[in-house]
């Protein structure tokens, strides 16, 4: 079992709800991510999204995308990205996932990418821009590293695309809680619940909600619907406004505690 799967395993014997941490690896510095995943992971993150920096990340908002420009800038690419990984591995066996543009990836070689990956300690891939139509050349070398392939659906998914999300996807599915990119919110988007309801129809896998989801009480609104809740931009803020600051990693833990906090108990 991957340590996805049995992680979602252990947070439904626990009657929990997972939170999933995204951050841009590299950002402030290559130097710093390790550290600052071992802070979100003492504060309660059950899974960490690793970002690949990219120059055109456009699904991302303008926070995520000022930290990749951060990372680039601090001389983080994909190979350094693995490095990180490795590192966190040697004090974590928290899952990791390896969030994406298709481009590095193509660049760096899947096959390369899938064994050095797994080789690295990562346990799923998430390509942000790659169709699921499409997915079927691009996946096989992932899986066959043993690496879980985790894709997105949205509000506009159609019930089609929601059948091939389940046929390619392992792991988890990343459900959008709404259309356009990532950032913040005030609230949580009425689109969740339709969406999660007509993925719990075309699979068994756990569903990972995100887009928006930044305080407490959202948290723990998405935390009863979905098996998991993914946290990004608002961490990525947070480093952007501390990245200086010595007390970042316990910024960082405290936050992830308040997040955590209400999915400790969720009710379906």
């Amino acid at each position: 079992m991957s340590r996805i799967a049995a992680t979602f395993a252990r947070l439904k014997d626990r009657g929990e709800s997972g939170l999933v941490a995204y951050l841009t690896a590299g950002d402030p510095s290559p130097d710093r991510t390790a550290s600052l995943v071992w802070a979100l992971e003492r504060g309660g993150a059950d899974f960490i999204e690793l970002g690949v920096p990219f120059s055109d990340p456009v699904a991302d908002g303008p926070v995520i995308q000022k930290a990749s420009d951060r990372a680039i800038a601090a001389g983080t690419n994909l190979a350094r990205v693995l490095g990180i990984a490795r590192e966190i591995r040697t004090r974590s066996e928290i899952p990791l996932v390896l969030f994406s543009y298709l481009n590095p990836l193509l660049r760096y070689g899947f096959e390369r990418l899938a064994g050095d990956a797994a080789a690295a300690g990562i346990d799923g891939c998430l390509i942000t821009d790659l169709s699921v139509e499409e997915a079927g050349d691009w996946i096989g070398p992932l899986k066959a590293a043993g690496l879980d392939t985790v894709f997105l659906v949205a509000p506009t998914s159609t019930q089609r695309r929601l059948e091939l999300v389940s046929r390619y996807s392992s792991g988890f599915v990343y459900l959008v809680s709404r259309t356009g990119v990532t950032g913040e919110q005030d609230s949580v988007s009425a689109s969740i619940a339709p969406l999660v309801e007509g993925m719990r129809k075309a699979t068994s896998l756990p569903l990972a909600v995100g887009f928006g989801i930044s305080r407490p009480e959202q948290s723990a609104e998405v935390g009863r619907l979905a098996d998991a809740v993914v946290v990004g931009s608002a961490i990525v803020r947070l480093i952007e406004q501390n990245g200086q600051d010595p007390g970042l990693e316990t910024i960082l833990e405290t936050f992830a505690r308040d997040l955590k906090k209400p999915l400790l108990s969720v009710t379906e």
